[in-house]
């Protein structure tokens, strides 16, 4: 089987910047709700109102006033507040504006559906049926299996479960999978924006392939690990549509205490027309429906579907596919980070950072002898120590006719043979020393020297990699150490200390001795880590966590990690990695950057945060209505009440109509910050709350009183009002 011999991708390296994505999808354009309109009106069908109760009820009062206009045409009649005749054509002007309230609270709803549509298509694009080539009795014990059996001619949409294909370059991908032989660069950019291609190769956690994406280079044999129409497009298409879409824990609570307290003021606006007959008056229908409509919460109700389908449009902006709206709640509920030093917290290669040659050694000399065993050693370490040692003015040029002694976990060593019998080794101390002493003992004092050197390096959380030279005749020096050591992503300590704030603890998870932890976790500023993590421990440390209470986040991407990433209460799976940890995450990041779990955490608290301000704005709004139109309303009937009129509202006749009208206004006007999101700050529980409570607390109390008056100098404009 072929082999990929062009330079490989890093592990762990910051991936490609994503694609940029279209204007639409990053905010809201009114474009945008243009083209929903159709849609808006088509929600209007009660057997999908009745899944929101409020909206449903403005609906069926919509329904009743029109009927109630149609008749007051034919018949003459008309209506009246507390005893107070109302001006001709206002039971239309009400029946109006409450069919405008649930259209605006369905435009929201269908601009946050519609972003996931634009995105579905383009997701559609990229299924397509294509010739896959099947192999006939695959023999995985063979490299070359693919080359000695026979292969058929299949369409894609016909291959099935662990059916085996091959895949050449320039070939599409015909199903999802994983590679069971050989590397190749593949070009992912149909499925996750990025334009740089990737490498996958069998074995380990870089093998899964996604269907429909493109070979580059080279040859793989791709096992067949999804049904037709189970793919990992399909089901990406379903989520963004919201097809698959079902109301989170949170949600459905919600709209258990909007139906409560829309049942609440049901029953206070039923007794206004008994208090009115002890005075000798009555109130209209449209009017007390109308009252009805604007005190029940409509303004969350309206936005609450739109504020849970735009919080996971956010994640796919980011490139991450949730599985379901309660993982994005769940992620805004986390409070402990769990995170893989190698690849998130560190670059995911140790680079060398300094030489410490031992006795009676020139610096330079193990520079050299350092730079020669790493000349052919392909590994980032390798090249590491000859940039270090170019960037320190020597580049060495090796012997053409030198063997390459590469490292082996048998060895843990490698470097250079030459024909005169010289070599050079550097490796794991233990295993140079052993190396070194076959030629006789080690001095005392350059031994003493080494230890020093390597336990130093060892503390600070580096790696100590001895460097030995053996001459023609046999004889052994050790030269001194190169110290390697896991170099912290930018910016991450920043980055952790801001999660602190947020009340969030970090914690480290890595298969190196503690003393190494420990000195990264100093390093990086997490606040807590896990040393010589075996998958066990993994999820023995998140069972411990949520036996407290808190909700555990995680990222993974091996089949090791798959169980952990199934305890953790947010599982994010890395694209890259292989299917068993993609079915158990309830995440996937296409990206796969480990560091993106930081800001799933950010858009999950965002989400919450903009249905809590939300919810916060819509009952402080309703509460301020009815001390608004109350005593406007009954003023006629109840003169003592005109005190209390403190917005100067020109009439009973108009004080409801403004009301009506700002109330589906205010629904127009929130539906870009329910798409968009409430801007997020890192603070405590405590302090978003009482954040929420100056902004959209005493803005929800304070905006009735404006946007009412306002609106009521229009109306009273109108004949009559």
């Amino acid at each position: 089987m072929s082999t990929l011999t062009k330079h490989r991708p890093e592990p762990g390296s910051a991936p490609a910047p994503s694609a940029p994505r279209p204007a639409a999808a990053a905010g809201f354009s009114w474009q945008q709700a243009v083209k929903a309109l159709p849609v808006a009106l088509a929600k209007l069908d009660p057997r999908r109102m009745w899944h929101t109760p409020v909206m449903f009820v403005v609906e069926a009062g919509a329904v009743l006033i029109t009927a109630i206009a149609v008749a007051e045409s034919f018949t003459g009649g008309s209506s009246s507040s507390g005893g107070s005749p109302v001006p001709a054509g206002f039971t239309w002007l009400i029946a109006v504006w409450l069919w405008l309230t649930v259209l605006f609270a369905n435009l929201a709803e269908a601009v946050a559906e519609g972003r996931g549509k634009a995105q579905a298509a383009t997701l559609r694009a990229t299924r397509t049926t294509t010739a896959a080539r099947r192999v006939c009795g695959y023999n995985p014990q063979s490299d070359a299996a693919a080359l000695q059996t026979p292969v058929e001619s299949v369409a894609s949409a016909d291959l099935v479960l662990d059916d085996v294909v091959v895949v050449t370059a320039g070939e599409v991908i015909p199903g999802d999978g994983e590679i069971v032989d050989g590397i190749a660069s593949v070009d992912e950019s149909a499925i996750t924006g990025e334009s740089a291609p990737v490498v996958r190769e069998s074995g380990g956690d870089r093998s899964a392939v996604t269907g429909g994406t493109r070979v580059l280079s080279d040859r793989i044999v791709v096992r067949i690990t999804s049904r037709p129409g189970e793919t990992f497009v399909d089901r990406m298409i379903g989520l963004v549509e919201g097809a698959s879409r079902r109301k989170t824990p949170n949600e459905v609570a919600l709209d258990i205490l909007l139906s409560t307290l829309t049942l609440v003021f049901l029953l206070v606006v039923l007794t206004l027309n008994p208090m009115a007959g002890y005075a000798g008056a009555t109130i209209s229908v449209p009017v007390l429906t109308a009252l009805l409509v604007c005190l029940i919460p409509t303004t969350i109700g309206a936005l609450l579907s739109a504020i849970g389908i735009a919080g996971m449009d956010r994640l796919v902006q980011h490139n991450v596919l949730a599985m379901s709206g309660r993982a994005v709640e769940a992620a805004g509920d986390v409070t402990t980070l769990l995170l893989d030093k190698t690849g998130t917290i560190t670059y995911g290669n140790r680079q060398a950072a300094a030489f410490f040659p031992v006795a009676r050694t020139e610096k330079e000399e193990l520079i050299r002898a350092a730079a020669l065993a790493s000349s052919l050693d392909p590994t980032p370490e390798g090249r590491s120590i000859v940039e270090l040692a170019a960037s320190q003015g020597v580049v060495p040029a090796p012997l053409p006719d030198a063997e390459d002694i590469p490292f082996t976990a048998q060895t843990r060593m490698s470097g250079l043979d030459y024909p005169d019998g010289s070599s050079i080794r550097k490796g794991a101390g233990s295993a140079v020393l052993d190396w070194a002493s076959e030629s006789g003992g080690i001095e005392v004092s350059v031994l003493a020297d080494l230890t020093y050197r390597a336990d130093a390096i060892s503390a600070s959380g580096g790696t100590p990699l001895v460097v030995a030279v053996r001459d023609a005749g046999g004889a052994a020096r050790i030269l001194g150490v190169v110290h390697l050591k896991d170099v912290v992503k930018e910016g991450l300590k920043d980055r952790f200390a801001e999660l602190r704030r947020m009340g969030i603890r970090t914690v480290m998870v890595t298969g190196d001795n503690p003393r190494t932890a420990k000195a990264i976790a100093a390093e990086a500023g997490v606040d807590d880590y896990l040393a010589e993590a075996t998958p066990e421990d993994k999820i023995a440390l998140i069972r411990r966590e949520q036996e407290g209470g808190r909700l555990v986040a995680m990222t993974g991407d091996g089949t090791n990690d798959a169980p952990a990433l199934a305890q953790a209460d947010v599982g994010v799976a890395m694209n890259t990695g292989t299917s068993a940890a993609k079915e158990a995450g309830n995440m996937v990041d296409l990206d796969s950057d480990p560091t993106k779990l930081i800001d799933i955490v950010r858009i999950g608290k965002q989400l919450l945060i903009t249905r809590g301000a939300l919810t916060t704005f819509s009952i402080a709004n309703d509460v301020a209505k009815y001390f608004a139109i109350i005593p406007a309303m009954f003023m006629g009937l109840f003169p003592g009440l005109a005190v209390l009129n403190v917005m100067g509202l020109h009439s009973p006749a108009s004080a409801i109509l403004s009301a009506v009208i700002f109330n589906a206004v205010v629904i127009l006007a929130l539906i870009p910050l329910a798409l968009r999101g409430v801007k997020y700050r890192a603070a405590g529980a405590s302090g978003i709350l009482s954040r929420n409570l100056l902004v959209f607390g005493v803005g929800g109390v304070a905006a009735p009183f404006i946007g009412i008056k306002l609106i009521d100098l229009a109306v009273s404009l109108l004949p009559g009002f």
